[in-house]
């Protein structure tokens, strides 16, 4: 028999939208919380890496912010490098891909550490890590003696929008993405599909909406099995990017996991064929 609804339950059934509508507020308030994962300084792994001859590079953003980063040198590098590394962590945790980077691939490479991450000041948001990318090149050219459109870009995850932004401004000798999304408002949709992310999210990270204005060489690499970036997101990147470029499947890594042996042969070749 039909039972006239209780007071307490429409209660309960109002409770619904509110969690969501606070769920929303929750996200919005602490979206960079939720976004980016520094360690400051001391946290991290050896800040005197055994084995990795690098210099400490010091050098400020436009807006005054003071930043650090690790150079490594090379007496013959196939090429130089600027290395934007991913959401999380410090430069101290890119200790082996710096060193990879250095003996395998034959780079000097400089690598940094965006605004409150690691020795840098500052608190990230994208307009600010996009401001130390273009400040660390700047910084890698006058090192180097390279002109910075002659700087072969490189990003990691987060890091591999940045290397976008920069290469789809400025140019660059060639553009390498490593396990990098579309854009975050994909990602978050990806994790959070019952939420209205898209419309929230501030920190936008649209490397899909910026790539087709970069026209150099691109070498892009993701694994099938990420965990965390989907791959769908990757090809998605990959597919709005112009030629000459070349897209490396990875199978049984996850986001975090290392590059392959095959993995550095082609970037080897890449380079080489940038010369």
């Amino acid at each position: 028999m039909w039972q006239p609804w209780r007071r307490k339950d429409f209660r309960a059934l109002l409770l619904l939208p509110a969690a969501y509508i606070a769920m929303m507020g929750i996200m919005m308030v602490f979206e960079e919380s939720l976004l980016f994962f520094p360690a400051r300084y001391p946290a991290g792994e050896s800040w005197e890496p055994p084995g990795l001859g690098f210099e400490d590079a010091w050098f400020s953003a436009a807006d005054g912010t003071k930043l650090h980063g690790w150079y490594v040198p090379h007496d013959e590098a196939r090429a130089v490098i600027l290395f934007c590394h991913g959401n999380a962590g410090n430069i101290t945790h890119r200790a082996e891909i710096l060193r990879e980077l250095h003996d395998r691939a034959g780079v000097a490479v400089l690598c940094f550490d965006y605004r409150g991450y690691g020795r840098s000041e500052g608190k990230p948001k994208e307009a600010g890590i996009y401001a130390d990318a273009r400040a660390a090149r700047a910084w890698l050219a006058n090192r180097t003696g390279v002109g910075e459109r002659e700087i072969v870009v490189m990003g990691r995850s987060l890091g591999g929008a940045a290397a976008v932004e920069l290469a789809a401004g400025d140019g660059a000798k060639g553009l390498v993405l490593e396990s990098t999304f579309s854009s975050v408002p994909d990602v978050a949709a990806s994790i959070y599909p019952w939420l209205p992310v898209r419309l929230l999210v501030r920190n936008r990270f649209d490397a899909v909406g910026k790539i087709s204005r970069y026209h150099g060489p691109l070498l892009q690499s993701h694994s099938e099995d990420d965990e965390i970036v989907p791959y769908s997101l990757g090809r998605k990147l990959f597919d709005a990017s112009n030629q000459p470029k070349e897209f490396i499947i990875l199978r049984g890594l996850g986001h975090n996991d290392p590059q392959t042996p095959v993995y550095y042969e082609k970037l080897v070749a890449f380079l080489d064929a940038l010369r």
